[in-house]
């Protein structure tokens, strides 16, 4: 990684995408942040601004809809911005038994979770490879790791990142471009409140702190490193479903993913 170089973060508007934000300007990375909340983005703009000298664009795009990413790209040839790092932090999550959850949202979750991921990764990545360098970061989540009932939907989308990522970073193997995967797990940031999760016993139990999340996962980023997974608790859980049968693995998912 260079100065001046340009790094697009996607749900940049707040939790771990804005934490992010603020440790790539610390070092002197342009900024190219995008969220559905304009307002929202202008607040960490100007606090960003206010504490580093590099270049931030703001864009309000929802990124769940195709047209909007074509959308963001044409804006971004109009000002001549070339991305060389890319951070696909935006996506949320239901709760509830899939056969009572709401379809729109479910694949509206799809939509942005993987095809959006999907979209701007082919948009960026074959310009990195190109330029011999540049890298991608894709937020997963400690989720990928197992099925996840009551959060069906949700488990198999951050599997499909998790799933992507290691393969494209094989496949960049012998170039200058690295693919992370981060998979926090259960962190301090509106995910909870919007999935309506703040009552399981998941997140009573103890949430991770969002900056320390960003942290370790900014520094596995800059590390090169294909995975990575903040927090030992989270790396012995993430690892221990591989020894366990795969009943015995929903069932203790779901008891943690159940309400109080």
């Amino acid at each position: 990684m260079k100065l001046n170089e340009t790094v697009l973060i996607t749900g940049a508007s707040g939790g771990i995408g804005k934490e992010l934000a603020f440790l790539f300007a610390k070092d002197g990375f342009n900024l190219v942040l995008v969220a559905r909340s304009i307002d929202n983005l202008m607040k960490v703009k100007n606090e960003i601004e206010s504490k580093s000298i590099v270049k931030i664009h703001i864009f309000s795009k929802d990124l769940s809809k195709e047209d909007e990413i074509i959308s963001l790209q044409k804006d971004l040839n109009k000002v001549n911005i070339q991305v060389d790092y890319l951070v696909n932090n935006a996506g949320f999550g239901t709760f509830g038994e899939f056969v009572n959850t709401n379809l729109d949202e479910e694949l509206n979750m799809i939509d942005l979770n993987i095809r959006t991921v999907t979209h701007l990764t082919k948009l960026f990545l074959t310009g990195m490879v190109e330029r011999n360098k540049g890298g991608v970061m894709n937020i997963a989540s400690t989720a990928a790791f197992q099925p996840g009932p009551l959060m069906a939907v949700y488990y198999a989308t951050k599997s499909y990142v998790l799933s992507f990522s290691e393969a494209l970073s094989n496949e960049m193997k012998g170039t200058n471009v690295m693919i992370t995967a981060v998979c926090p797990g259960a962190t301090e940031t509106n995910f909870g409140n919007r999935a309506n999760m703040h009552e399981s016993n998941l997140f009573q139990s103890g949430v991770g702190n969002v900056k320390d999340v960003a942290k370790v996962a900014y520094k596995g980023f800059k590390d090169g490193k294909t995975i990575v997974i903040p927090g030992t608790t989270n790396k012995i859980l993430a690892n221990s479903v591989r020894f366990m049968p795969r009943k015995l693995v929903t069932n203790v998912v779901r008891h943690i993913q159940r309400r109080i």
